[in-house]
């Protein structure tokens, strides 16, 4: 193997993922504000959000999993130079978008009585309630943010969902100063004033992007005079047949780092605000990996198109090579900084809390070393996932992911999770086992197909030079 076929397509990947990073990483921003904000109320409030975002964060896993199917589509028509195609992917893709936006957040509004059975403390619940409310409104604009996302990450357009998640941002940010706390004359809400502030944030960055697109020639005919109800049957089955497979992926990753919470939750409101901490933390990491996965859905997907298999592979091969390499450094920060980084959530200052603070910050401290273990084998499963979706393989990835996460993660994360065991370290070990067993046949599924289209490919060349 020479290296420098490999490393030579960093700097491509980095450009055409950075924005992707960072767009996502504004995405984790926006929980990490509500988090470092009202974590400043209390360890009971910053349990609330934890418990809150629970529901949401499987119902956003749901509708950005959905969404990831126009960007194979739209990346393969744009190399095929079909703008028609294109379009209509990304016209239907909108339509699903939205309407699985309002069903999500319908079936929140119905998930509700759930946390008055989950054996999470009633306090806590107290507050969660409220909060859902709003936040789960906000996954409307939201996804159908999402479709106009990952539309425009389909044309290499990359930069302009980051521009938007950077406004989106700063104004969550003002709003939650605002509302929270009640500043400058707004109303003190607490949790409540959180949620609203993440809610007008994402409204405004759906027209934000809208906007942006609209001004840029190579997606303005996409984006204006769109149909929306002028649907075909086909365009809708191919996107359902590849956005279906893709949430669930999401689905059964998220949900048991959501069962990971609940999980903490029995164990009492201060192991649950540290595995938030932690899983705030690691969320971070993950993102960057997430934008390696969008850049190897897109480059995938470009490749696929034009029916290169061999340029795929070695172009995938780069990706997740520079994904290890980013993941060590993650790795490396979060073993270096356990005991600080946890610092940044809780009033170190408040006398009242004090013994709370600091079992928290304990807590949160040993599952960062876990969350560093398993940085490697997160980003190879979520950039395998990518370069899968770009070859518009869903179905393998789909059972591969649940056997992973629930064959293999939850059994251990229930066994170790108990007090009597482990506790949260226990939790987190499932995991570590589920993540790494995705990485591992993930990677084996993409291996297996690549060879297998070279493999076809070599075979017609070679039977059209006999001719």
């Amino acid at each position: 193997m020479v290296l420098s076929q490999y490393t030579k397509e960093f700097k491509y990947n980095l450009n055409l993922a950075a924005p992707v990073m960072l767009g996502m990483l504004g995405h984790t921003f926006v929980s990490l504000v509500d988090n470092i904000m009202v974590g400043q109320l209390g360890a009971t409030e910053l349990a609330a959000v934890s418990l809150g975002n629970s529901f949401v964060f499987i119902a956003m896993s749901l509708g950005i999993g959905f969404s990831t199917a126009i960007t194979p589509l739209v990346a393969e028509a744009d190399t095929e130079k079909n703008f028609k195609k294109g379009k209509s992917a990304f016209k239907h893709g909108l339509f699903l978008c939205t309407v699985l936006g309002i069903f999500l957040f319908l079936m929140l509004l119905l998930a509700k009585p759930l946390m008055y059975i989950m054996d999470q403390p009633e306090e806590v619940v107290a507050l969660a309630i409220p909060y859902l409310d709003l936040v789960g409104f906000s996954l409307i604009p939201l996804i159908i943010y999402q479709a106009f996302k990952q539309f425009s990450d389909g044309l290499s357009l990359t930069k302009y969902p980051m521009y938007a998640t950077i406004l989106a941002n700063i104004i969550n940010v003002v709003l939650n100063y605002l509302l929270i706390f009640g500043k400058f004359g707004f109303p003190e809400m607490g949790l409540v004033g959180a949620a609203l502030g993440t809610l007008i944030s994402r409204v405004i960055m759906v027209f934000f992007l809208w906007w942006l697109l609209r001004a840029r020639e190579k997606a303005k005919a996409y984006v204006t005079n769109i149909k929306i109800f002028v649907l075909e049957s086909k365009m809708l089955k191919t996107i359902i047949s590849i956005g279906f497979p893709s949430a669930m992926q999401m689905f059964f990753e998220v949900a048991i780092f959501t069962a990971a919470i609940w999980l903490s939750g029995t164990l009492g409101q201060n192991p649950q605000a540290a595995n938030q901490i932690a899983l705030n933390l690691s969320s971070m990491t993950f993102m960057v990996a997430t934008g390696l996965s969008v850049a190897a859905m897109i480059r995938v997907g470009n490749q696929k198109g034009l029916q290169n298999f061999t340029e795929l592979r070695r172009i995938a091969m780069s990706i997740f090579f520079l994904g290890i390499i980013l993941a060590v450094i993650s790795a490396l920060l979060f073993a270096g900084l356990h005991k600080v980084l946890p610092t940044i959530y809780v009033n170190l200052d408040d006398p009242i809390n004090a013994v709370d603070t600091r079992e928290v910050v304990a807590i949160a401290s040993t599952l960062l070393l876990a969350a560093a273990i398993f940085q490697i084998s997160d980003s190879l499963q979520v950039v395998a996932l990518g370069a899968l979706r770009g070859l518009q393989d869903v179905k393998i990835p789909t059972l591969i992911t649940f056997v992973s996460y629930w064959g293999i993660g939850f059994p251990v994360s229930y066994y170790f999770g108990k007090e009597e065991m482990l506790g949260s370290l226990g939790i987190w070990l499932g995991l570590i086992a589920g993540l790494t067993s995705a990485a591992i046949l993930l990677y084996f599924r993409f291996d297996y197909l690549t060879k297998k289209l070279i493999k076809f490919e070599t075979t017609d060349v070679s039977q059209l030079d006999k001719q």
